[in-house]
């Protein structure tokens, strides 16, 4: 599954950047999130509950940002596994300032496997493309908040 999307903030690229790296800001946002644990220099494990369709999962995954270049762009790698299937993706996230603001976009392509992917095939792009809006939505009204 491809991933191509891109969001606006109405913010400056090092806020938006610190926001995208927050932790807490993270786990408040990231649809389905029990917890986000560091475990080191731009590796955090993510412990998530989600579903597609009719088909629930809880997920234990490593989260992983790298290749960081502040505050313009990293690299984010997800391998994650539960009762459902697998997941597993990396995107290369990009920021740029535009009139004040700052466009992020994110390219990608991920994986799901075991029964959430058998069971739920057709809806995956569309429950992906929620998730991320719902995601950055949150992201976004914490970076505006703070001007």
């Amino acid at each position: 599954m491809d991933i191509a999307e891109t969001y606006t903030f109405r913010a400056p690229p090092a806020r938006v950047w610190d926001v995208l790296l927050d932790p807490e800001r993270l786990a408040g946002c990231i649809p389905g999130c029990q917890s986000l644990e560091p475990l080191g220099e731009g590796q955090y494990r993510a412990s998530l509950n989600v579903g597609v369709g009719a088909v629930r999962g809880k997920y234990e995954a490593t989260v992983t940002i790298s290749d960081q270049a502040p505050p313009w762009s990293y690299k984010l790698t997800i391998d994650g596994t539960g009762s459902a299937g697998f997941l597993r993706g990396e995107a290369q996230v990009s920021l740029a300032e535009k009139d004040g603001g700052t466009v992020v976009t994110v390219q990608g392509n991920g994986q799901v496997g075991g029964t959430v992917a058998r069971v739920g095939q057709r809806l995956l792009g569309s429950v992906n493309k929620m998730m991320m809006d719902r995601f950055f939505t949150c992201l976004r009204e914490s970076a505006e908040r703070e001007d």
